[in-house]
């Protein structure tokens, strides 16, 4: 999913007739608040984001959720690595929902990374980051931003400023130089006598000096645990059970809901006729909502079965006539008619039209929230991605202030960009239910609405004119693509083409759509690597030279190629009717490279023998769980390429739960070697960046197999049927 830079920019124009001296200002409260959230009497806080207590024990307070990803163990490996920190000593802790816990570091690095902003605003002051994060209530997990954004901007830098200081500390009480201070597994040595200060006996003086702004981070030869394969904190509990989301919840008295909204979104609830849920044992309430109707019972089981009982009338909202082909028609004329026809003159023109369906998030936890609403006071239980931003939208749909709404952020069951606060009824209808109960009540969404009530991933169309000059390379390249919503022109784009041209038409639709693994780069890797592939194909070139020709001799993508042709044996002979594709792409500030063999089976499906990655993101904190990362994506990606699709019908969704939306099953997933390819470059995402190549790998695989071009996803049967 992704993370737009304009939400910080608009906030930045908010901010901006407050002047300094108040955005210090601000700034100070927020720290004050937070310091008093996370410190303890036996223990010195830093900032309120670590906590260093008497018994040497060091607490991190992660403003990401857990959602399966493992970056609390990446963001503690980089604060102990900078801290010295004893690594069995390490406990993360999820930062509470306040605004004194913003995320002011992903603030920084969207706008001042070079990967993701601009590297000119580095030098603002921090008070500034911090209060364009709290403006925009952001505690987002999402947009592969924990490791580049909070780890390297913020836990990096704050367990440096905290070692100096411990050093600093410990040079005062020794009597001796800081410069003859070492420190190492929580304890700072001198040198020159062995004694030595454990950080537990220093910690509370340490936290009142006056942090460093900049302090030096280690370089990487220095580094003992960024760069190692420790195990993941949060799989124990995974393992064992322990661990609790939000549908596991259990309050004292607490009821359970289910609901159903107008199957047709834009539509509203006309009637219904509650009897045959009242009817039904343990069913306690209906609710009549303005686009749904819901069921309170005893359970989530006498919840469900009386909201299958009921018979409601929902209006259409006038979007009863639309369906994927209407949408797509009217897509497939915009884009046909944006991208503009290049030079004629310049050589050969070569023209292609792709298209990519709705697609579903599908995590395996639907939604589900408890609220209890208690003396003019709001409590709410659950995983989503943004818990401040929750907070704040629990507090509008209440209308309440922010003060009496308190949320209790947990673990998400998935999440892939679905699960942010922007888009959610559940929000809306947790409330509702709340504020109209005695009780606590728990909003469960079965899995048919969360089916039909999704915020999908665009279904998109584009087309691209190219022209190929006499010397077989791209001398213009003009594209536009249509879809309901865009970030821009569609993400990176790393060949030099003389004349190039991407643009984005809008084509509004009822259908609400959102951020999905990789947001755009997984629609335009699909078009663009598909469309080299043809280009090379009309220019008589091997797919991999031709790239290599159109990018910047060393650059990172040349590098990665390199790396994922090599480890696969490109160009040596294969059995007849298998065939290797390959595609990169770059995106979240990191560059991946995939190499797919495959063939088709006798049903017409692909099948996809080996994937081979390349993968180049700056410095790999934990590589087994990067590993697991770039793992998870591909497998993703393919499930997207080969089955799945959300399609509209008379304005509704026509796909009701698994058995009509199928994903990749263990049978159908291949080997998959994975490389990181040795990089000085700046730490980039990886929860995203393995997804996008490996569509297009797979379909100019199926090119190389069987001579049929695929430019329509999902694949399904069309390479072996057209």
């Amino acid at each position: 999913m992704g993370i737009k830079r304009r939400a910080f920019l608009i906030g930045g124009a908010a901010l901006a007739g407050g002047g300094i001296f108040a955005l210090q200002y601000g700034d100070y409260a927020a720290r004050r608040d937070a310091l008093a959230l996370t410190r303890s009497q036996k223990a010195g806080s830093f900032t309120g984001w670590l906590r260093i207590g008497e018994d040497s024990r060091v607490t991190i307070f992660t403003p990401h959720v857990d959602m399966g990803t493992g970056s609390a163990t990446a963001l503690a490996q980089m604060a102990a690595d900078e801290l010295d920190a004893d690594w069995d000593q390490i406990i993360v802790e999820q930062a509470p929902v306040e605004p004194g816990f913003a995320n002011a570091w992903l603030a920084k690095a969207l706008l001042s990374d070079p990967a993701m902003g601009s590297a000119k605003l580095a030098m603002l002051p921090d008070s500034i980051f911090s209060a364009l994060a709290r403006s925009v209530a952001h505690q987002i997990t999402g947009g592969s931003s924990a490791v580049r954004g909070t780890g390297q901007y913020g836990f990096r830098v704050l367990a440096a400023a905290a070692r100096q200081s411990l050093v600093e500390e410990a040079a005062e009480r020794l009597g001796v130089p800081a410069n003859e201070l070492t420190t190492t597994k929580g304890m700072v040595t001198h040198n020159g006598s062995s004694k030595s200060l454990r950080y537990g006996d220093l910690a509370k003086g340490a936290a009142t000096r006056k942090l460093a702004d900049r302090p030096k981070l280690k370089a990487t030869g220095e580094l003992t645990l960024i760069g190692k394969s420790v195990p993941r904190i949060d799989i124990p509990a995974k393992v064992d059970g322990s661990v609790k989301y939000g549908i596991d919840v259990s309050l004292p008295s607490m009821r359970v809901a289910t609901v159903m909204a107008a199957p047709v979104r834009g539509g509203k609830l006309e009637s219904v006729d509650p009897a045959p849920a009242m009817a039904i044992k343990g069913v306690e309430k209906v609710v009549k909502l303005e686009d749904a109707v819901a069921v309170i019972a005893t359970g989530y089981w006498p919840a469900l079965k009386g909201l299958r009982a009921l018979s409601p009338q929902f209006s259409d909202g006038g979007n009863g006539a639309v369906s994927s082909a209407t949408i797509f028609a009217e897509q497939d004329k915009l884009a046909n008619d944006g991208a503009a026809a290049p030079d004629a003159n310049l050589g050969k023109l070569i023209a292609a039209s792709y298209r990519t369906p709705y697609l579903h998030h599908a995590p395996m936890e639907t939604f589900a929230l408890t609220a209890l609403f208690k003396d003019g006071k709001l409590e709410v239980w659950g995983g989503l991605q943004d818990p401040l931003g929750t907070r704040h939208a629990i507090a509008s749909a209440a209308g309440i202030s922010l003060s009496d709404v308190t949320f209790h952020s947990m673990p998400l069951g998935g999440g892939f960009g679905r699960k942010l606060p922007g888009q959610i009824e559940i929000i809306g209808q947790a409330v509702t239910l709340a504020m109209q109960s005695p009780w606590p009540v728990k909003v469960i969404w079965p899995r048919e609405e969360e089916f039909a009530q999704g915020t999908y991933r665009p279904q998109s169309a584009t087309t691209i004119r190219a022209v190929l000059d006499a010397n077989g390379r791209i001398a213009a390249w003009h594209a536009a693509f249509a879809q309901a919503s865009g970030l821009g022109v569609g993400g990176s784009f790393p060949y030099e083409v003389p004349s190039l041209e991407r643009k984005h038409t809008k084509q509004a639709s009822h259908i609400i759509t959102g951020s999905w693994r990789s947001v755009e780069a997984s629609q335009h890797g699909f078009y663009n690597e598909s469309f080299m592939d043809e280009l090379a194909h009309e220019a008589g070139v091997d797919p991999l030279e031709f790239r290599k020709r159109h990018l910047k001799p060393g650059s990172r993508a040349i590098t990665v190629l390199d790396a994922a042709a090599k480890a696969s044996g490109w160009g040596t002979p294969l059995p007849q009717g298998t065939g290797r594709g390959i595609a990169v792409v770059e995106c979240f500030g990191t560059v991946c490279a995939h190499v797919v063999q495959a063939s088709v089976r006798e049903d017409g499906y692909p099948k996809v023998e080996k994937v081979w990655a390349a993968v180049d993101c700056g410095q790999v904190v934990n590589p087994r769980n990067a590993e697991a990362q770039v793992m998870g994506a591909i497998v993703m990606g393919l499930s997207a390429a080969i089955h799945e699709e959300i399609t509209i019908e008379k304005g509704a969704v026509r796909q009701a739960s698994f058995p009509d939306y199928p994903l990749l099953s263990l049978a159908e997933t291949p080997d998959i070697a994975i490389e990181f390819v040795p990089s000085s470059a700046p730490v980039g995402g990886l929860g995203e960046p393995g997804l996008p190549p490996i569509a297009p790998a797979l379909a100019n695989a199926l090119f190389a197999a069987t001579g049929r071009r695929i430019r329509q996803l999902p694949i399904k049967t069309q390479a072996s049927h057209g």
